[in-house]
């Protein structure tokens, strides 16, 4: 038996609104049928949002790692789209 990624979900105050920066980041657009309670960018993997009621409560435990051929051009192509770029980090090799 093997197990497939379908999904990496992130809980959220607005699921569609959160899904809109993401869409724009990765240049893939939303699934239809986006709400404030759920939304999904389709995808190997697929990204999901979710709506949850509690706000974040400190560090978030599981995120994207995201590559770029020219990582200074896309980080201010994100910036421009709303990021904020608060550190670069370089875990063992890995930029």
């Amino acid at each position: 038996m093997s197990i497939t990624l379908t999904h990496v979900t992130f809980d959220c105050a607005d699921a569609a609104d959160l899904a809109g920066s993401w869409s724009a980041a990765l240049e893939r657009p939303v699934d239809d049928g986006a709400s404030p309670d759920y939304a999904v960018i389709s995808g190997t993997p697929g990204f999901m949002f979710l709506r949850v009621p509690e706000a974040k409560a400190g560090k978030n435990r599981c995120h994207p790692d995201l590559a770029a051929a020219d990582l200074p051009v896309e980080v201010q192509r994100l910036e421009g789209l709303g990021a904020s770029h608060l550190a670069r980090h370089d875990e063992d090799g890995s930029v």
